[in-house]
């Protein structure tokens, strides 16, 4: 039997395993020492289908609204293909907070997928890395709801058409 590489492919060229990179953290016998390392733990946890490791490994403040149903669907119907880490920002061992930019590969209904996002992470009271929350990506518009069309009515409430209005400016 061959040892499992590890999905978060740290280390790609050399093909870490499982056992020696993510596992003891999903294990639980080991604590991530750095932001990176749990973003790549929560990875291999989407690979691996540890819902209950996601949910352990956020703040207190972001359990709240922890969709375990929707989270365990998008792991278990898509194929994890790897995770690139773009950025990281602080997040080692004597720091507090941490940013890690990431893009995460999957497949899911045929389609080849990345989802690129921005995370902050921060110590709980005990000194463990948990996720925080998603920041914006630097360099890149973040776009909140449906655009106007350029005859629609200006969302500023001005009466004129968009195109006429906020839109001119664009």
């Amino acid at each position: 039997m061959t040892e499992q590489t590890c999905p978060c492919r740290a280390l790609a060229q050399d093909k870490l395993a499982f056992a020696d990179c993510c596992g003891p953290y999903l294990a639980r016998t080991k604590f991530p020492p750095t932001a990176e390392a749990l973003m790549r733990s929560r990875y291999s946890a989407f690979a691996q289908g540890d819902v209950d490791y996601l949910f352990d490994t956020l703040a207190d403040d972001q359990r709240t609204d922890f969709d375990r149903a929707a989270t365990s669907d998008w792991a278990k119907k898509s194929e994890w293909l790897g995770l690139d880490i773009l950025a990281t920002e602080q997040g080692q061992e004597g720091d507090q907070t941490g940013v890690v930019s990431f893009a995460a590969h999957f497949n899911r209904d045929g389609k080849k997928l990345t989802h690129k996002e921005r995370s902050l992470f921060g110590r709980d009271g005990e000194g463990r890395w948990r996720f925080a929350r998603e920041l914006p990506m630097k360099g890149e518009t973040v776009v909140r709801g449906a655009q106007p069309g350029r005859n629609d009515p200006c969302p500023c409430g001005s009466g004129k058409k968009y195109k006429k209005c906020c839109g001119a400016a664009a």
